[in-house]
């Protein structure tokens, strides 16, 4: 029979009850043959409440000490599953990130995955145990826990039925599948059957939810197939693919919103070489993303310069806008955190034109501001204002046909 890797997030984790389902799914598929390895989320909301304690010790907690912290959530779930499957006399045991040899680098609270050995995995399979693995952690190469960072137990899951080459890695969550958009914003959101691996990391870098960007990437490179299904039904949920659509499949997938960034342009800009580069090299030496970057020159030798970062960064970002207009001669910096960026993405789009087109005049006719535009090969995203985004996603989700038809 086949190997199988199960991820399940917070809320399928939830309670003790919920703990149960979720022994009683993995033994299902454990009595059916197959070889089985479950990677666990802490419950729901205890990972903030960790946090809370943490700062409750600290106005700025020891980022190491964070992560030693943070990593009993997983610890606990793990365990408890663990627990639960042996007292229905299912053979089981569970590992911590290190103990599954999830090697990681140093950077605490979001480390990346360098290396998983697995031997002890492997082991425990060939014994004919269902593994259970605490996600969402991992070691340094110094002996130290580290955490991947919100999302992290999707990563840990992808990445190692990739070091496992698992038949399929299935995410399961509390939503039965990927969406064309949010329901809770788009009543008219229809489940898709299957998504391309490409579409969905788009669709994960603009605000789609359901997966976390770099099991994306992971699943990507290492050809992982993997399904996103709900923990609380049996129906199929979406394979995400890695390859194309067949033929006949939609120019746009997905409509996505993301209401956690925010603008920071800086007037007046210094137009010589080197100037760019002393602004965004500041801003990346503090540990900030910049996502869309716009330009507009203007006479006598200056540029106005706007991009945008996490909302979460943006009063830092700001300060080092402000700091590094000083030095360069630059008029202002201005800031606005009540920004959206809306965003279609579909793999039809390398092949169809007029995508462009049709979304500006959807928005257009819904009296939608547009600020600022970023596109690349199978997405075209705008900054609006955040109060328009809901109706930016139902507006854009109708335009381009996505609306499920009514029985």
């Amino acid at each position: 029979m086949s190997l199988i890797v199960q991820k399940f997030g917070g809320t399928s984790v939830a309670n003790p009850e919920r703990i149960q389902n979720v022994a009683k799914r993995v033994s299902r598929n454990f009595e059916e043959g197959h070889d089985m390895v479950v990677i666990l989320s802490a419950m729901a909301g205890v990972t903030d409440s960790l946090i809370g304690l943490a700062s409750e010790m600290s106005e700025s907690p020891d980022r190491r000490e964070l992560d030693v912290l943070l990593a009993t959530g997983e610890q606990t779930t793990a365990a408890l599953l663990a627990m639960t499957l042996k007292s229905m006399n299912y053979p089981a045991m569970s590992l911590l990130g290190f103990q599954a040899e999830v090697v990681t680098d140093c950077s605490y609270c979001n480390a990346r995955i360098v290396d998983i050995g697995a031997t002890r995995i492997k082991e425990l399979l060939d014994k004919r145990n269902i593994v259970v693995v605490a996600g969402f952690q991992g070691i340094d190469q110094g002996g130290n826990i580290t955490t991947l960072g919100r999302g992290g137990s999707d990563t840990s899951a992808v990445a190692i039925a990739a070091a496992l080459k698992a038949d399929k890695c299935e995410i399961f969550t509390d939503v039965d599948g990927i969406y064309t958009a949010d329901p809770n914003v788009c009543a008219n959101a229809r489940k898709l059957d299957s998504i391309s691996c490409e579409e969905m990391l788009e669709m994960a870098s603009v605000g789609a939810k359901v997966l976390h960007i770099r099991s994306v990437e992971f699943a990507l490179k290492h050809n992982v197939p993997l399904y996103v299904r709900s923990s609380f039904n049996e129906k199929e949920g979406t394979m995400v693919m890695n390859g194309d659509h067949d033929m006949e499949s939609p120019v746009v997938s997905g409509i996505t919103y993301n209401k956690n960034e925010a603008r920071i342009t800086m007037k007046r800009v210094p137009d010589q070489p080197g100037i760019a580069a002393n602004i965004f090299t500041s801003i990346a030496e503090a540990g900030i993303n910049v996502d869309m970057i716009i330009q507009n020159t203007r006479a006598g030798g200056e540029t106005d310069l706007t991009f945008t970062v996490p909302k979460a960064d943006f009063k830092r970002a700001l300060d080092l806008g402000k700091q590094v207009a000083e030095k360069i001669g630059a008029e202002k910096v201005l800031g606005d955190e009540n920004i959206a960026k809306v965003s279609v993405t579909g793999i039809g789009m390398k092949s169809h034109s007029g995508v462009a087109a049709k979304m500006f005049s959807a928005m257009a006719a819904e009296n939608i501001n547009i600020i600022m535009i970023s596109t690349s090969e199978i997405r075209i995203s705008c900054v609006v204002e955040e109060k328009k985004a809901e109706l930016a996603v139902r507006t854009l989700h109708t335009a381009f046909g996505l609306d499920k038809v009514e029985n």
